[in-house]
């Protein structure tokens, strides 16, 4: 699919390519507007990979809701960035995404990860409740101690005092399917402790998640999901 500087949104120092089907950022948009960038917006494309950030080394907000990225996705080191939503990509490790982003956005105070199955919600599962939602906040703080907002909820005091205290062991641990099938004693031997339980919870008994999320929207051109900035606080 050929692609054009005209498809790209740009207004000052912010960079949109939304809607474009496209499963790799195009050449153009580093060539074009990677020195100039600090918010861009790849929303709604087939995007499976990240690889052509490494441009954008000025970044302060990355926006890539409602794409194909999964546990391999990777990011450029990205100091100066603040905000990330990766809302509804089909991430499910993630504690290998946090221990990433520890790694390469040291300045993140804004994550969003909604409709991921690594946030237990029922965006993803009708069988998790607030209760597996509230573990992994606290295991997410744990990991990223920096983060003021995470999904559509700011980080409360109490929260922060929870992860620090035992957001170690609120580790989610991975599906079964997704685990190597020749590690034989994993399956034996090895018991991983998980806050999270087996979906014996009956769906219509629950606190349910959305009561808690205040815009979830995932309309074309969508601008939900859009986090509060620091003068609006």
């Amino acid at each position: 699919m050929a692609h054009s500087e005209a498809a790209a949104v740009v207004n000052g120092t912010q960079v949109s390519y939304i809607g474009h089907d496209s499963e790799v950022i195009p050449d153009f948009l580093a060539a074009a507007y990677g020195n100039i960038a600090r918010r861009l917006d790849l929303s709604f494309n087939h995007l499976r990979s990240l690889t052509g950030l490494k441009a954008f080394s000025q970044l302060e907000e990355l926006i890539v809701d409602n794409n194909l990225l999964g546990n391999d996705l990777r990011l450029p080191g990205l100091p100066q960035l603040h905000t990330l939503t990766l809302n509804k990509n089909r991430i499910s490790d993630i504690e290998d995404l946090l221990e990433h982003l520890q790694e390469v956005t040291p300045a993140l105070e804004y994550l969003s990860l909604l409709g991921n199955e690594a946030c237990p919600n029922q965006l993803v599962s009708l069988d998790k409740d607030e209760d597996d939602y509230q573990r992994y906040r606290y295991f997410v703080l744990h990991k990223l101690k920096n983060l003021k907002f995470l999904d559509s909820r700011r980080v409360t005091a109490r929260e922060q005092l929870e992860a620090e205290a035992r957001g170690s062991f609120m580790k989610v641990v991975k599906p079964k399917f997704e685990q190597d099938p020749s590690d034989v004693r994993g399956e034996v031997t090895s018991t991983p402790y998980t806050p999270l339980p087996r979906g014996t919870r009956d769906a219509k008994n629950h606190k349910g998640v959305f009561a808690k999320c205040r815009y979830v929207y995932y309309g074309k051109h969508s601008e939900g999901n859009r986090f509060i900035r620091n003068d609006q606080l």
